[in-house]
């Protein structure tokens, strides 16, 4: 009987050490899963902020100095798809919001050919005036990004590189 009952004890220690191994695997395995996730998300929300950043600011140089510019748009729509495939819901939806945003600002900026930067220049508060929907849509973006990322963060009232209460008409 002693020899069943250490069987059994044995056993038993071995199961539980089995189970054990088993359910860290898959909290680890999610863990690892959520962290590469989130990894892939702040690159992805760097990229797009960082290419919005980039291209309006060229095209507010070219309109400023009345010259040409030049951009990869291929690369914006690429950074649009990958910050949507891994964002949660809500951050996909703001996504969306911000590229119509940037297409209607485009239309107004860069797409009228009446209104060419060499030829026809917007002025700085045109200029500012086609930006306020960006500018708006940005912050929301951001805003849900961070919402994403932490429930802790708060929301910003301003959009990066300035207020919302600055732009033109906006008091």
């Amino acid at each position: 009987m002693a020899l069943l009952d250490t069987l059994v004890t044995t056993a038993a220690g071995a199961l539980s050490a089995t189970i054990g191994v088993l359910v860290g695997g898959i909290v680890t395995h999610r863990a690892q899963d959520r962290q590469w996730l989130r990894d892939k998300q702040l690159v992805a929300y760097q990229e797009l902020i960082s290419h919005y950043a980039k291209f309006t600011m060229i095209i507010s140089r070219a309109h400023a100095g009345r010259q040409g510019w030049d951009y990869d748009w291929s690369e914006w729509s690429a950074t649009l798809t990958r910050a949507s495939l891994v964002a949660p819901a809500p951050v996909a939806v703001e996504i969306d919001n911000f590229g119509k945003a940037i297409n209607e600002f485009l239309n107004q900026v860069a797409r009228d050919p009446a209104r060419d930067p060499a030829r026809d220049p917007l002025s700085q508060e045109e200029f500012a005036q086609a930006n306020r929907a960006p500018a708006r849509a940005q912050v929301q973006l951001v805003n849900a990004i961070r919402r994403s990322l932490s429930k802790d963060q708060k929301a910003l009232s301003f959009w990066i590189g300035g207020s919302l209460a600055d732009s033109p008409d906006e008091t």
